[in-house]
């Protein structure tokens, strides 16, 4: 009997699995499965969701064969199948019924792939498919032979040498490149206010995108927030063709697909949620515009590094939320800037904390919030620094007391305001510190709706 850890890649749904039962009578039934789910090397889940014959099959005789088909290569498996029992909730149920809200949220149909159940199965057996004609299998040389764990921790002692979450975030995405050969990928943060993510790192695109958000819940980024599950796709072309084969069987019409956070046509993702202390501090996301670019060890290996920087930025927030951790007493009011001719016309939205500069539009949540904070300041006394503890403090800012993170708030608006380019900029001045820098005198306007 074939282990079935040693072809994983026949599980990944690539290419549809086939799965026959016969009745009492013996009269067979064959249909098309839209995954196959690989629980360990001695069992199988299928999803139990249109084929009531094959249900009232197995359901007589508790027996089923199915083939499966690796994606890369073209082998074919039959697995012998052993009904064992059907599950409505608990983990593997979970994590499946995540895998189909995913193919289902991608293009728009929520809810046509409802879950009624998962039926698990005990492998009696696992044998290859003599092929019709020789498979072209990957050369060797083409093989992933690369030793993940020394990767992940060549990765994890550069991490360690990060001096603040910045140089953090940037380490990790240019040693995804360099040593895993990811040079897609970017790091969401969670705005738990406005049940979104923003973006506040990546690498390998035309522009950064600070500040694109992504709602919980939506596509790959947002289902790995919502479950606090690693979500891999290996081929999204199949996930596609499967979901409106079934909207159409279903009398549903698709719509145009959501708009992919980075890359237009990408055929691998893989989200990995960020979590330390019981608590989201953000997604670690790759993507390619190859097929079966991140493997199982490539899933395992984000996943630690995932767990690494999650307990940094908690570890750093923490820092910098102490109060006693900051040695500044007052902040400095002496040093003022010379703005330059012209009027910065600045528009504040209080209902979601949008903010605008000159009709464009900036950030919106605690990053727009913050910002027009230091811009009422500076208009009214001229002050250019202002100190985190003084930014705590203060209630008017509306600042989630623990979910949130001052510090990559602040990450982001600078990086937001550095990618726009635009007259204003805000600079770390010391520790604790930020200096406001404007080229223009603002005229803020608050806009109420």
């Amino acid at each position: 009997m074939i282990r079935l850890s040693t072809i994983r890649d026949a599980f990944e749904g690539v290419i549809p699995s086939v799965i026959a039962t016969t009745d009492q009578e013996g009269m067979p039934n064959v249909s098309y499965l839209s995954h196959v789910y690989y629980i360990d090397d001695g069992h199988v889940a299928l999803s139990n969701q249109f084929f009531s014959k094959t249900a009232a099959n197995v359901q007589a005789n508790g027996l089923a064969t199915v083939m499966v088909v690796d994606g890369r290569t073209g082998q074919q498996y039959i697995l012998d199948l052993a009904f064992e029992c059907s599950e409505t909730q608990g983990e593997i149920f979970e994590r499946i019924t995540t895998h189909l809200d995913l193919m289902s949220v991608e293009q728009g149909m929520a809810g046509i792939m409802k879950l009624k159940a998962v039926d698990l199965y005990r492998v009696e057996d696992c044998r290859a498919v003599p092929a019709a004609n020789p498979l072209e299998l990957p050369q060797p040389e083409g093989q992933d032979l690369r030793d993940h764990l020394d990767l992940t921790r060549q990765l994890a002692a550069k991490l360690a040498t990060a001096t603040n979450v910045e140089h953090l975030l940037d380490h990790a995405l240019e040693g995804l490149e360099r040593l895993f050969g990811f040079t897609h990928s970017m790091v969401l943060v969670p705005d738990d206010e406005r049940m979104q993510l923003t973006t506040i790192a990546s690498r390998g695109y035309d522009r950064f995108g600070f500040g694109s958000e992504v709602p919980v819940g939506g596509g790959v980024i947002g289902m790995a927030a919502a479950t606090r599950r690693p979500v891999r796709i290996s081929d999204l072309r199949r996930s596609r063709r499967y979901v409106h084969a079934v909207g159409a069987a279903s009398g549903i019409s698709g719509s145009d697909p959501l708009p992919l956070p980075a890359l237009a046509a990408p055929l691998s993702q893989l989200a990995i949620p960020m979590v330390a202390q019981d608590r989201l501090a953000g997604v670690l996301f790759v993507e390619s515009e190859q097929s079966f670019a991140f493997r199982h060890r490539d899933e395992e290996a984000l996943a630690i590094l995932a767990g690494h920087l999650a307990l940094a930025i908690t570890l750093a927030g923490q820092e910098r939320d102490r109060p006693d951790s900051e040695v500044e007493d007052e902040p400095s009011t002496t040093e003022t800037m010379t703005p330059l001719p012209g009027t910065l016309r600045i528009r504040f939205y209080p209902r979601d904390g949008s903010i605008f500069v000159d009709n464009d539009y900036l950030i919106r949540g605690v990053p727009g919030r913050l910002l027009k904070h230091f811009i009422e300041e500076h208009a009214a006394s001229g002050r250019q620094e202002f100190l985190n503890r003084e930014i705590r403090r203060d209630r008017s800012l509306q600042l989630p007391d623990v979910k949130d993170n001052l510090e990559t708030r602040l990450i982001l608006l600078r990086r937001r305001l550095e990618e726009k380019g635009g007259p204003i900029r805000i600079t770390r001045a010391d520790r604790g510190r930020i200096r406001l820098h404007l080229q223009g005198t603002p005229e803020l306007t608050i806009v109420s709706d």
